[in-house]
């Protein structure tokens, strides 16, 4: 089942449940199982449009973190539109639509077509996004997926990053240490907001939670780890982020397209 604001519906032959809202073309919920969700929204969460969602896996577009922006672009709090809906072998697809629009143009005078795919199997959610430079100049842009799992902090902890070249905000997010993983297993003691370039097709999340959760990709060159700590003690127990990201600008001529896809999947 999806559930789309405003609310649409689509079945699926096996027990699965995601649940996107057009305000920021947000998946705010991913279930493989009764009542179990992968992902984490924030208890400071709104719905009402004034603010983006906090949770679930937010789009990062087209900045990344800080910038000559706002905080991580403008598509996480623009409406997207539904292109289509369909299903295939029992598996509900949805593609999403963003268009610039006056708002975007106040902050990147650029047109740009944005569609994002989504496919909901048995035990996977698999995403696709394709941005595309409609205009009749170069334009440039960063770009992530600002995914928050559901996870005890304390027992979460991620493989796959070992070798990475690494940029530390931590202590000061404005001038990142540079360094290199040398762990084989990542963990969240405390404030964690590190930036893995060049970083592998395949992650492992242990979210400590008794499920191991893998993120695959296609053409998301980094990683992005961050657990904000005391910064939010309402609630930085219960989740970790993991981000596929782009943290290098991508450079489109007019006509090109830049497509990246992520998997994430359970055993």
């Amino acid at each position: 089942m999806w559930e789309v604001d405003p609310v649409e519906k689509w079945g699926s032959e096996n027990f699965c449940e995601a649940e996107i809202y057009l305000y920021g073309g947000c998946i705010t919920s991913w279930k493989v199982a009764k009542d179990k969700d992968l992902l984490f929204v924030r208890p400071d969460a709104v719905f009402n449009k004034k603010k983006p969602i906090s949770g679930g896996a937010p789009h990062c577009f087209p900045q990344f973190g800080p910038g000559p922006m706002q905080q991580h672009g403008f598509a996480r709090n623009m409406d997207w539109s539904i292109a289509e809906s369909q299903s295939e072998d029992g598996n509900p697809i949805v593609t999403l639509e963003l268009k610039d629009g006056p708002y975007s143009r106040s902050m990147w005078d650029f047109s740009f077509q944005a569609l994002y795919k989504i496919i909901l199997r048995e035990k996977s959610l698999s995403t696709e996004l394709i941005i595309t430079n409609t205009d009749t100049k170069p334009s440039s842009f960063n770009t992530a997926l600002h995914t928050y799992f559901r996870a005890s902090v304390t027992a979460a902890s991620v493989k796959g990053l070992k070798g990475c070249k690494t940029l530390n905000k931590d202590p000061d997010p404005k001038n990142p240490l540079e360094g290199k993983e040398e762990r084989d297993i990542v963990t969240f003691p405390g404030f964690v907001d590190c930036i893995y370039l060049n970083a592998p097709s395949e992650v492992i999340l242990d979210n400590g939670l008794g499920d191991t959760i893998s993120i695959q990709n296609t053409n998301w060159s980094d990683a992005v780890l961050w657990n904000p700590y005391l910064q939010m003690e309402a609630c930085y127990r219960d989740f970790v982020c993991v981000e596929n990201a782009k943290i290098g600008n991508v450079q489109l001529e007019p006509k090109q397209s830049w497509v990246a896809k992520q998997i994430l999947s359970v055993a």
